[in-house]
């Protein structure tokens, strides 16, 4: 009698534990970080394996077309590489511009940042949703 109690309590504890389980978390909002990357190979930048936000293409758009920028006080100017991410380059090589996060009053910290001498046809393409800590590379 002893064994048949102790299957009847092993199957109560399973079903007890069962009951258990916690609710589903709830659903994040959307993020502003950087699309994920496919793994980096040694000194190169992720490529962006996500899609861009919507509000890239605009920028994108901008870019191609030599303005005008949504700030142009802050877009098409020098990104000066001093985290290191980016691949060196000389002075002058990287510049960044601003994507929008809908629902901010300001800036935000999304960027898109273009390598290369010709402004409106960069030879590298850079995404950032988290301000510099991280990038991505894509192809418009």
């Amino acid at each position: 009698m002893n064994r048949a109690w102790a299957v009847v309590r092993l199957l109560l504890a399973g079903l007890v534990l069962a009951g258990c389980q916690a609710a589903p978390a709830p659903a994040a909002p959307p993020s502003t970080a950087a699309p994920a990357a496919a793994p980096a190979s040694a000194g190169s930048v992720p490529a962006c394996v996500e899609a861009l936000p919507a509000e890239a293409d605009e920028v994108i758009a901008d870019i191609e077309a030599g303005g005008p920028y949504e700030y142009p006080r802050n877009d098409g100017v020098e990104f000066e590489n001093r985290e290191g991410i980016l691949p060196d380059e000389d002075p002058g090589y990287y510049r960044e511009f601003t994507v929008e996060t809908p629902g901010l009053d300001h800036r935000g910290a999304r960027r898109i940042v273009t390598g290369g001498p010709d402004e409106r046809a960069p030879d590298h393409w850079y995404y950032t949703g988290d301000h510099y800590e991280s990038f991505c590379e894509f192809a418009p």
